[in-house]
């Protein structure tokens, strides 16, 4: 029978080695939760990099946009530069033919003259009047002359009148007061000769407004030095260059006439002296 026994003895001792074994298992581990804390800084974090992509997005967008407008702005300048060149040489070409125009009615009525009828008392002169050397158009004083050689009228003694305006400028021209072709003027004087006493006044006035003018002509050289011509601006910078030649060709009949009523005046003085003594 102790044979027959010992198999229970086995499994007796048995028993317990596989209990052994199960309990030898691994236990199971649970995971660790993450705590609420963690996983809300891991939404604050993505949400502040969407954030900052969406900012950095939106100032790029900004400055794409700053980019086509200061572009817009520089082409808006660009073509309104354009057109101030385009109006600045549509007004200089209108001004060079304005000049041009005046320049060709100046020398027609230079090379023509200009044909007046001048009535004094009952006498009636049909006169043509013709422009000094040197001047562009006929001015007062060149009819004044020649009504002088018509009727013998002195030009101091001269009123000279054109509806209703008494002519007393002689440096102004014939065209500035309207007189053109076959006008009427009227002339009031006596024939004579000036008065010795009166010589000397005249000619003090005459040389006054000799200086008169000359500081004129200088007052206008200094304008024109003042002009600044592009380098394009070839026509009228041959035109300017002209106007200065004119001008400095008065300046020196001016000096011309200045002397010689220099001259008249020291006759006149020692004509003077000579019938005191």
């Amino acid at each position: 029978m102790c044979p027959l026994a010992r198999p229970e003895c086995d499994r007796g001792h048995a028993g317990p080695t596989r209990g052994a074994a199960a309990g030898a298992r691994r236990p199971r581990v649970k995971k660790k939760a993450r705590p609420r804390l963690a996983r809300s800084e891991e939404v604050t974090r993505s949400e502040e990099v969407t954030r900052s992509e969406e900012v950095t997005r939106n100032e790029e967008v900004v400055r794409s946009e700053e980019v086509v407008r200061s572009e817009e702005v520089t082409r808006n300048e660009e073509v309104v530069r354009s057109e101030e060149v385009v109006r600045s040489e549509e007004v200089a070409r209108s001004e060079e033919v304005a000049r041009n125009e005046e320049v060709a009615q100046s020398e027609e009525m230079a090379t023509a003259g200009l044909s007046v009828t001048v009535t004094h008392s009952n006498e009636k002169h049909d006169l043509h009047v013709i422009p000094q050397e040197g001047c562009s158009e006929p001015v007062v004083q060149d009819l004044a002359q020649v009504v002088e050689e018509a009727t013998g009228v002195p030009l101091p003694f001269q009123k000279l009148i054109f509806k209703g305006k008494s002519l007393k400028e002689m440096e102004t021209p014939l065209s500035a007061l309207g007189i053109q072709n076959g006008c009427r003027v009227m002339l009031i004087g006596k024939k004579g000769f000036l008065a010795k006493d009166l010589q000397a006044e005249a000619l003090c006035k005459l040389d006054r407004r000799v200086k008169v003018t000359i500081e004129q002509f200088m007052k206008i050289l200094e304008e024109i030095d003042t002009l600044i011509l592009p380098e394009n601006f070839k026509d009228s910078r041959l035109k300017r260059k002209g106007l200065v030649k004119r001008i400095q060709a008065f300046l020196a009949e001016c000096d011309t006439v200045e002397q010689n009523i220099c001259q008249e005046t020291e006759r006149l003085q020692s004509t003077n002296l000579a019938l005191a003594d």
